[in-house]
């Protein structure tokens, strides 16, 4: 939501952008389960599930974007952060969803229907966060809520694991493709780094409303400029 459009705005071409970006989250989320690494052995059990469908989703969603012309993601753009921006102002929805369902982890206590359900929609954000990726962690949230984990920390972590691993497919993927901007990424690399760091450390202790209205005014302004950009071009 705020890298993209920052490498936008210094005239980084659309899916250049968008590698780059994905390239220099994958150290930041690397930083991030760093700092929920306390409450890896409890999603443990969830790994052997969904690792295989967000690292297959990641996969084919890059490879999507490396098949699209940067006219057309260009077009597409202002809608996929229109997307992510909706996502995040319905975050409480998600909260609420999630606090509604079972509370225990086991993964014995759940039908194997609603678990196959949650692989599938799994599935359908990974390819999503292999094309774009903004907004990818409130859909993994709202999912495992579905599943029944209400233990936000955890669910975290979880999410922060999966997520990670569709950005080094991806970034892999722009890598060979040739779309990375190498000086740009290097410099994102070390800011997403410390910011990772510093919100997986400080993230329980800042009123996380605070953080949404930004970042959704943020998304909000951005869609609207590129949508104008794409009516008056």
């Amino acid at each position: 939501m705020i890298t993209f459009p920052v490498l936008l705005l210094f005239g980084t071409p659309a899916i250049v952008a968008n590698a780059t970006s994905t390239l220099a989250l994958v150290v930041g989320t690397a930083g991030s389960i760093f700092g929920f690494r306390e409450h890896i052995a409890e999603v443990k059990p969830w790994l052997p599930r969904f690792i295989p469908v967000s690292l297959l989703g990641g996969g084919l969603g890059s490879l999507l974007l490396t098949h699209t012309t940067d006219r057309t993601f260009s077009r597409v753009v202002p809608f996929l952060l229109l997307f992510a921006t909706v996502l995040f102002l319905a975050q409480g929805f998600f909260k609420r969803f999630a606090s509604r369902k079972m509370a225990s982890c086991e993964t014995e206590a759940f039908p194997s229907r609603k678990l196959a359900f949650s692989m599938i929609v799994q599935l359908a954000v990974a390819i999503y966060g292999g094309y774009f990726g903004a907004g990818i962690g409130i859909l993994m949230l709202a999912s495992l809520g579905f599943l029944g984990l209400t233990h936000i920390h955890e669910m975290n972590t979880l999410k922060n694991i999966l997520g990670s691993l569709i950005n080094v497919v991806a970034a892999v993927i722009f890598i060979f493709g040739g779309l990375i901007d190498w000086s740009k990424a290097g410099v994102m690399m070390i800011g997403a780094l410390g910011g990772y760091l510093m919100g997986a450390t400080y993230s329980q202790k800042i009123p996380q409303i605070w953080v949404r209205h930004i970042i959704s005014g943020v998304g909000i302004v951005i869609t609207a400029v590129l949508f104008y950009r794409q009516l008056a071009g």
